[in-house]
């Protein structure tokens, strides 16, 4: 079975809502300081755009979240690959996340960071497909909602691969 990659978003509408939303984070956290926290891989191509246009103080930290195997679907186990090198308490907490998709790896973070004491906790994801959500989860700030399509770009990966991508595009398989 081979793939083809057919765009879905170009990279000048991604880099035009990153600014937008790095706008809107700006107005919401004036005068304070926001700590992003990157969940690892997906989404350290979207928080270096998305940091780079919030022009209030920032603070970076990562975590790895494994909720995928190496297929297209979910297997619903959460597990925390690598945990935040500092502590979060009294901080202001905004998790950067590639996509939601079905909800459970967001829904069991955001429990998991809300029990370390920030003093705020919100969600910025560059994409949602609310059409997949089995475990409901606020997002804050979402670049684009999509369809129920496997993606890849912008972080977004099959198998490791088409992370570098500039844009978002559907993953088309094609049967051989």
């Amino acid at each position: 079975m081979s793939e083809r990659i057919k765009v879905l978003l170009s990279e000048e509408e991604v880099d035009a809502r990153i600014q937008a939303i790095g706008e809107q984070i700006s107005r919401d956290y004036q005068g304070k300081q926001v700590h992003l926290i990157c969940v690892l891989k997906g989404g350290s191509f979207f928080l270096c755009e998305l940091a780079k246009r919030i022009t209030v103080p920032v603070s970076l930290d990562f975590m790895a979240v494994s909720s995928y195997g190496g297929g297209t679907e979910s297997k619903g186990v959460v597990k925390i690959v690598k945990d935040l090198d500092e502590p979060i308490k009294d901080k202001d907490v905004l998790v950067v996340e590639d996509i939601v998709d079905s909800g459970r790896t967001l829904s069991y973070l955001l429990e998991m960071l809300q029990a370390r004491g920030p003093k705020s906790l919100r969600l910025c994801t560059l994409l949602d497909k609310p059409e997949r959500r089995v475990v409901d989860v606020n997002v804050d700030y979402t670049g684009f909602r999509i369809p129920d399509k496997f993606v890849v770009g912008y972080g977004l990966d099959y198998d490791q691969r088409y992370r570098n991508l500039p844009y978002i595009g559907v993953v088309e398989f094609d049967e051989a």
